[in-house]
């Protein structure tokens, strides 16, 4: 089956329905289209998420399952809970986002490319002005060492990349994350694709089609709007949750 293409020139143009993205690549829905707020915001709403590498056209994908971390269900090892008690790191809310952006571009390892192309850089940093992006950042003597960002939409929190410059700072910057999601009753934070790291946190699969069930329900719900502050005791309710 060929794959549907959408016109750059109309951010109207409806995506197909995620129940049609390719099982080979698992979720693979679309390609085309822009990265203008409408056009992101749209594909959030719907579970779609852009990801390609330079040189490629903007690749939309849905895949089936979905990896989601309920603000509630985030696991604590015993080593993370003294980090968050005892560690060095403070943590802050959309104080850095294009310095957390660029550091999630950074190759992983020498010769590594990015799929954070300077036009997704672009767009992502456009969405944060706008109010629908956002970052965590956890900083160690005055230096970013770690952070995420991603968008919300409703009461939904879609993870789009993170980065750790030191040992457990961007479990720490989502243990605070999902903390204060909770706070403001968001019901999930989109994990996108299962990873180790994050199954480990307390992420789960979830079948497709209970995930759009979920959008459907809370993206519609008023969120919070503009910029984000984490509460001064967000750190109260993880360090009271039990340990597992």
């Amino acid at each position: 089956m060929p794959l549907p293409w959408l016109d750059p020139r109309n951010d109207d143009q409806p995506f197909p329905a995620p129940n049609r993205a390719l099982t080979e690549p698992d979720g693979l829905l679309a390609a085309g289209g822009s990265l203008n707020p409408r056009r992101l915001l749209q594909a959030y709403r719907q579970g779609i998420f852009p990801w390609y590498s330079s040189g490629q056209p903007i690749l939309w994908w849905s895949p089936n399952p979905r990896l989601v971390l309920f603000p509630e269900g985030v696991n604590l090892s015993r080593s993370l809970r003294k980090t968050l008690r005892n560690g060095p790191f403070t943590v802050t809310a959309d104080a850095a986002f294009g310095a957390v952006i660029d550091a999630c571009a950074a190759p992983r390892a020498p010769g590594e490319g990015t799929w954070i192309t300077p036009d997704m850089r672009r767009a992502y940093c456009r969405l944060h002005q706008l109010g629908h992006a956002h970052s965590i950042e956890t900083w160690r003597q005055g230096e970013l060492v770690g952070g995420l960002y991603g968008v919300a939409v409703g009461r939904v929190f879609y993870g789009e990349s993170m980065f750790s410059g030191a040992s457990n700072a961007s479990k720490v910057a989502l243990a605070a994350l999902a903390a204060q999601l909770r706070r403001w009753n968001f019901a999930l934070i989109d994990c996108q694709v299962r990873t180790d790291h994050l199954l480990r946190l307390g992420a789960v699969d979830i079948p497709r089609e209970t995930f759009l069930q979920l959008l459907e329900r809370y993206c519609p719900l008023p969120g919070r709007e503009g910029f984000w502050q984490l509460d001064d005791d967000w750190l109260t309710d993880l360090i009271s949750v039990p340990l597992l």
